[in-house]
């Protein structure tokens, strides 16, 4: 057996140890996105529920940023959720829309600066990863609010964010996990196009 094939078992074994509570939250992760895609509300309450799941195990498993990350996606469920739903009931839908490169160049800058003053606290509590865990974290709680209120650049941060987040899982055993963001990577790229299309259609 060769190296390729060794580490190809060793992820099957990973995947196939990891717990059903793990797949649940994945399940209902990706259909998030998808339904998010789609423009359909039913993507709050699904990520509501993935989310609860996933702080929960991120907790035990010693991650706290993404542990609290989660907490808040719950929260943010709950407010898109109320969101999405008041334009539903006065018929204004939310439009997608776009931010000017000033907006992208300070929420970039803020992003930066919040990872660097809470990664240095994180390593002094001696965290794993604190870094890139807290750079998942805090750009995953800016972009999450850019998402509900549908600015079609949340897509292209949230290539990046699946990146980051795919190497931090790596390094902390969560495969099941790594396998949701890389189909969230592939299903941010059919997000943004999908957003794109409707946007022109609206235009």
């Amino acid at each position: 057996m060769d190296a390729n094939e060794s580490l190809l078992q060793t992820v099957v074994n990973a995947l196939l140890a990891q717990s059903g509570w793990e797949w649940l939250a994945a399940t209902l992760g990706i259909l998030y996105v998808v339904l998010a895609a789609k423009e359909s509300i039913w993507c709050w309450p699904t990520a509501f529920a993935s989310t609860l799941i996933y702080t929960l195990l991120f907790w035990e498993g010693q991650l706290p940023m993404q542990a609290i990350l989660n907490f808040y996606y719950m929260g943010m469920a709950v407010y898109g959720f109320m969101l999405w739903n008041k334009q539903a009931e006065t018929n204004e839908q939310l439009i997608i829309s776009r931010r000017p490169l000033i907006f992208h160049i300070i929420f970039i800058s803020l992003g930066i600066a919040l990872t660097v003053i809470i990664g240095r606290y994180l390593t002094q509590l001696e965290s794993n990863l604190p870094y890139l865990d807290t750079a998942v974290t805090v750009f995953s709680v800016m972009n999450t609010v850019l998402m509900a209120r549908k600015v079609i650049e949340s897509w292209l941060y949230w290539m990046i964010i699946n990146t980051a987040a795919i190497l931090l899982y790596l390094q902390t055993g969560y495969y099941v996990t790594i396998v949701m963001f890389m189909v969230y990577l592939v299903l941010a790229v059919y997000g943004y196009l999908s957003w794109k299309k409707r946007q022109m259609h609206v235009q």
